[in-house]
């Protein structure tokens, strides 16, 4: 009994003595608190300077970038599942490849800033604070949606961001109406940021086969523009800083193109490699991935080790798993309420269902 009960607190102490060293490890490791690094020059229209060439990353805010990015990539790998196994109906354009660009634009502005944009949104939609498992929600058509399971891919809202608005080109003129709601100034002198994400296709046709001219930053004519390399974060977030302070300082507005590339096609409906090979694809992803960029540069600059960044990938996963496990055994929303929140002040009215026979009254 006693040989037995020696075993046991032996088997104890060992478990409770190997915690602590895996963490003592972690932490005794001489982490950088921020290091500096060289970014690629935009390409300015009507501007006389740009940019900075340099920019510092703080192991804090590099953390929070890397995080946040694996946070999209896993989202959109699950919705691809989700859609697959038709739990997610109808239009859904994914955007891993294009991290960068969201995370780097959200880090560039205020959370009080307003935001709109086209579809493509999922992304945008994380970073502007939407948490993962209503945004799958939504896209499964459940109650614990964003936008409560009636929006989709497209539609998604939170507070200072209206939504991904599945017209095209739809975004400019709601974004003009949102900001005279606010009772700003004329539109025209606005600090209002036009942005272009240039991934290189218009749904399946390459741009250089399309259009006469790709320099998309000076299709503005007279409005100023910057091409920005829409693959690296730290790129596109002091492109956004010069874009804002730009515009806040009573400049006019300002044109800015993101150069980046998106991994799926078009939507869901498009396999993404009968107009550009599946080579191609390949070699952006081993050469140019926004994500594996930014974690270079954070281990070769003793911002992080990898074993952090691997302990961060699996509590992303488990995030995302948990989220997808209730965006598809979240309820439904209810068939009456077909008809809500698409009129504020006007009386319930009748919405036919499948059953042309059958029909709900409306609730404002």
């Amino acid at each position: 009994m006693r040989k037995m009960l020696a075993a046991a607190v032996s088997r104890l102490l060992a478990s409770v003595s190997q915690k602590p060293a895996s963490r003592v490890l972690v932490a005794s490791c001489n982490y950088s608190n921020d290091a500096t690094f060289e970014i690629k020059k935009c390409d300015l229209y009507r501007l006389e300077e740009g940019p900075p060439v340099t920019t510092v990353l703080t192991r804090e805010d590099a953390l929070k970038y890397y995080r946040m990015m694996q946070t999209v990539r896993r989202m959109e790998l699950m919705a691809d599942q989700l859609y697959k196994q038709k739990f997610i109906r109808g239009f859904c354009h994914l955007c891993d490849g294009q991290e960068a660009c969201y995370m780097g634009l959200e880090a560039g502005i205020n959370t009080t800033d307003h935001v709109i944009t086209s579809y493509r949104a999922h992304g945008l939609c994380y970073t502007r604070g939407i948490p993962v498992r209503s945004i799958l929600a939504e896209l499964t058509g459940r109650r614990g949606g964003c936008a409560k399971g009636k929006g989709g891919s497209m539609h998604m809202y939170t507070k200072n961001f209206y939504g991904g608005n599945g017209i095209v080109g739809a975004q400019g003129p709601l974004g003009g109406q949102i900001f005279e709601a606010y009772n700003m100034a004329a539109l025209w002198k606005l600090p209002c940021i036009f942005i272009c994400e240039n991934n290189l296709y218009g749904m399946g046709t390459s741009a250089k086969r399309a259009a006469a001219s790709t320099d998309y930053y000076k299709r503005g004519g007279f409005i100023p523009g910057l091409r920005v390399d829409g693959m690296d974060v730290l790129c596109v977030r002091e492109a956004t800083k010069f874009a804002v302070d730009y515009c806040r300082s009573g400049n006019g507005p300002i044109l800015m193109e993101l150069q980046t590339y998106r991994y799926h096609g078009h939507s869901m409906s498009d396999p993404g490699i009968s107009y550009r090979t599946r080579e191609e694809v390949q070699n952006v992803r081993s050469k140019n991935d926004p994500i594996m960029l930014l974690k270079d540069r954070m281990v070769k600059n003793k911002l992080t080790s990898m074993e952090e960044l691997k302990g961060i990938d699996v509590e992303v996963r488990e995030e995302i798993d948990a989220a997808a496990q209730f965006a598809t055994t979240d309820p439904e929303p209810p068939l009456e309420e077909l008809g809500h929140h698409i009129y504020s002040n006007s009386p319930p009215f009748q919405v036919r269902g499948a059953n042309q026979w059958i029909k709900f009254k409306s609730v404002s």
